[in-house]
């Protein structure tokens, strides 16, 4: 389970040979998601309302990056780390 990014405590993870559609895992706490790249909707778990704008935050500032490590993941190629929210 790779880590691509790491921001205010939120880990952000994609799996290898994961199901579609495009998506990604954030971890804070004891409190896990996963979250759609294509509309940025909470797929499954949960996160606080404020951890949840923060992940949604990062995530359209790099939608394209994201869609970019599914690729790579789909192709069995390693993903690279995207920036952290600032």
């Amino acid at each position: 389970m790779p880590q691509i990014s790491r921001f205010f405590g939120i880990i952000i993870f994609m799996y290898f040979d994961d199901h579609n559609p495009p998506h990604f895992h954030a971890h804070y706490g004891d409190f896990k998601a996963v979250i759609s790249i294509d509309n940025f909707a909470l797929l499954e778990g949960k996160l606080p309302a404020k951890t949840l704008g923060l992940v949604i935050e990062w995530a359209v500032l790099h939608q394209e990056e994201l869609m970019n490590n599914w690729r790579l993941m789909e192709a069995s190629k390693p993903m690279l780390k995207i920036d952290p929210l600032q």
